[in-house]
């Protein structure tokens, strides 16, 4: 996969690095000299240019991008290059960096932005996350299909513990991608029966979100 990161800083340059180590095609793009950091991430394919304008874009060959990341510290890169992504390159998949939560509603289809990442809401999820059992806690919103990634701690006195995952009655517009069970991340089946302290992480519909925390915790 070809991924194209705008925002060569400590952010954008971690995410290559992870990238690269998985296998994947990085291109990092930052319009600051001192950004040009090649030693930092020998692996990676560098371009020092303007990723809000269309010449930096067509330079960058986005158009052979499956993924772009705007990872840039200003909220209105960030919105530019998603937007010029999804429009003009048709790239499958944009993922935006909110560095301020009040912009944070401006992520979205409308934008280009398919999946929009906060750090401080990530931050404050991961705090709940810590000392909640049986409480949803909203991760990641996918501005596209309107749908939320969320994760609920399964409580030892849940009624669905010992419940086959495919004899629950899940909500409409809802989808359990994973659990986490001892360190080890699962792909649910069927078959697959639910324990006590799962971390269950689901795709799921804003409007769902209550109907499943009630199920779960019930």
């Amino acid at each position: 996969m070809r991924v194209a990161i705008a925002g060569a800083g400590a952010v954008g340059r971690s995410i290559a690095a992870e990238l690269l180590e998985n296998g994947h095609e990085v291109l990092l793009v930052d319009k600051a000299p001192d950004a040009i950091k090649v030693d930092s991430v020998p692996q990676a394919e560098w371009l020092l240019a303007d990723a809000c304008e269309i010449s930096s874009l067509d330079e960058a060959a986005l158009q052979r991008c499956n993924v772009v990341i705007a990872a840039t510290g200003d909220d209105k890169v960030n919105l530019v290059v998603s937007l010029l992504a999804k429009t003009e390159y048709g790239v499958p998949r944009v993922v935006a960096r909110v560095n301020n939560p009040k912009n944070e509603w401006l992520f979205n289809e409308a934008w280009g932005v398919d999946v929009a990442v906060s750090t401080p809401r990530l931050m404050s999820a991961l705090v709940e996350e810590a000392v909640s059992v049986g409480d949803l806690v909203r991760l990641m919103r996918f501005s596209q299909g309107d749908a939320n990634l969320v994760e609920l701690t399964l409580p030892g006195d849940a009624a669905l513990v010992g419940t086959r995952v495919g004899d629950v009655a899940w909500p409409e517009d809802t989808a359990l991608v994973t659990i986490i069970r001892d360190g080890r991340v699962l792909v649910p089946g069927k078959d697959d029966s639910l324990e006590a302290g799962d971390e269950l992480l689901f795709v799921a519909a804003p409007h769902r979100e209550e109907e499943l925390e009630e199920l779960l915790s019930a």
